[in-house]
């Protein structure tokens, strides 16, 4: 029998399946008798459209599903229940006036087939949107159809090649930094071209040097995150531009970590020719579970003709979507991408401001910098250079006891803290990523602090307790390995 109590500490993340509380012959609805020829109204649904035998559905009443799903929701940690500095995903509280304005009925009851009479309101936000993200980085254009930040990266390197092909020649190959988001390598591919690593100095950031060996006319451009997955910036990144852009490349930014560095410096002056954002992570929607995202792409004129149609033009106050794009890569997701990220996105730019969003960016550096000053003397810090929104450690210190950063992540969890992001970036061995984020307390970061030297105290004196953990939860270590590789896709009774 699974336990019903919610748990008094740790992450309580355990419900039993709703199918192990199903009774036959239970249920929790009542619908009223169809209209027309009720004897025969099997008969009206096509053969082809009729189930063959009943649906495999839990039978239950309306009170154990309310409070299975309840259960479900309070047990699932989330940043509005504690703190979670999962690095490289910044992982922030989001302003609830936000909420409210996605839920207005004009754009929370909007038609996606509605015509353009009808959706000027809609449609002005999307273009104004598009302008206010173009200006904050630095870009003349922004598409705003993608529908997450690994889609925009996709998008971002097909108007690479849409590009290098108007020109004549699409190129082979694009340069892809070691530090670099794993979905990097997997849109080259999709793009068609061959991803080239290029390895980072001894400070984790790129060198000149290392792009200009590798950069030929056969290289179509170099995809860079800045500050990169170290929570480094990328301080050569005007003369790599320069480096590539004379062998006729171009230059592509992950905007992944637009949050340290928005309305401080802007990538498009940097010589970045195209870069996604995360409107999910930088501008204010929750975030995590798989969506939904937000991933606009901006680029300079030279990559404006390619863009994905449509995109909206407006004369006279008056909004219209224009399809006559024949350089267009072509539409790269449904209507119009996902409108209730854009909403939530445009509220926030027009509550914080100019000011605002710039002071955030302020304080996820400064955040960063606190844990990082407060954890440096107890866990290895592979790297000297100044950090940025995060900062990784490594568990190198703790090599003598056993105790691994997995171990420690474990031990997080027992504490009532979500693990940050481990083993990750690859570059760094036994990585620990930490992304406070601009959003948390003093308070909330000393805590962790305290958390974190106290589990590696522990590992020194009794690191059979790190190895167990986690033992507070509902439901002990789990053998992921195992679950990677023989997933549960339907429920077993006797499993």
């Amino acid at each position: 029998m699974t336990n019903q109590s919610s748990g008094k500490n740790g992450l309580v993340h355990a419900e039993a399946p709703i199918f192990t509380r199903s009774v036959p012959g239970r249920i929790g609805y009542s619908l009223p008798k169809a209209f027309g020829d009720t004897e025969n109204a099997e008969a009206a649904i096509p053969e082809g459209l009729r189930r063959k035998e009943a649906a495999e559905l839990p039978e239950v009443d309306e009170p154990t599903v309310v409070r299975h799903y309840t259960r479900l929701s309070v047990w699932n940690h989330s940043i509005d229940s504690g703190f979670y500095p999962l690095g490289s995903c910044t992982m922030k509280y989001n302003p609830r006036v936000n909420e409210k304005a996605v839920r207005l009925e004009g754009f929370g009851l909007l038609h996606p087939y509605a015509p353009e009479a009808h959706t000027q309101g809609a449609m002005r936000l999307i273009y104004e949107l598009g302008r206010d993200l173009a200006e904050i980085a630095g870009f003349t254009q922004v598409t705003l159809q993608p529908a997450a930040g690994a889609h925009g990266e996709l998008v971002g390197i097909k108007l690479i090649r849409a590009y290098h092909k108007a020109q004549g020649n699409p190129r082979k190959k694009i340069l892809v930094p070691d530090t670099a988001h794993g979905t990097n390598p997997a849109s080259c591919k999709n793009s068609g071209y061959k991803a080239v690593e290029v390895k980072s100095g001894p400070d984790g950031v790129l060198l000149p040097e290392s792009v200009e060996k590798l950069m030929d006319e056969n290289v179509a451009g170099l995809m860079v995150t800045n500050p990169n997955t170290l929570g480094l910036f990328e301080e050569h990144i005007c003369e790599i531009a320069e480096i590539v852009h004379a062998k006729g490349g171009l230059v592509y930014c992950d905007g992944a970590n637009l949050n340290s560095i928005m309305g401080v410096s802007r990538p498009g002056d940097m010589g970045i020719d195209v870069m996604h954002f995360n409107l999910h992570k930088t501008f204010s929607t929750p975030h995590g579970g798989g969506g939904p995202g937000s991933g606009p792409v901006g680029v300079h004129d030279k990559l404006a003709p390619f863009l994905p149609t449509p995109i909206i033009n407006e004369k006279n106050g008056v909004y219209r979507w224009d399809y006559d794009r024949p350089q267009s890569i072509g539409r790269v997701k449904s209507f119009y991408g996902n409108f209730a990220v854009m909403v939530r996105a445009y509220a926030y730019i027009r509550e914080m401001g100019a000011a605002g969003l710039k002071q955030a960016s302020q304080m996820a550096v400064l955040n960063a910098n606190y844990v990082r000053a407060g954890l440096e003397s107890t866990y290895d810090l592979p790297y000297k250079t100044p950090s940025m929104h995060e900062v990784v450690f490594s568990d190198k210190h703790l090599e003598e006891t056993g105790v691994t950063t997995l171990d420690v992540a474990k031990r997080l969890l027992d504490h009532g803290v979500h693990p940050p992001t481990v083993y990750f970036p690859l570059v760094v061995h036994g990585a620990i990523m930490i992304e406070p984020t601009e959003t948390e307390s003093k308070e909330t970061l000393d805590s962790f602090i305290d958390i974190m030297k106290a589990i590696s105290d522990e590992a020194k004196t009794n690191p059979e307790v790190a190895k167990a953990a986690p033992t507070r939860t509902v439901v002990g270590r789990l053998d992921e390995t195992k679950a990677a590789r023989e997933p549960m896709l339907r429920y077993k009774p006797d499993a």
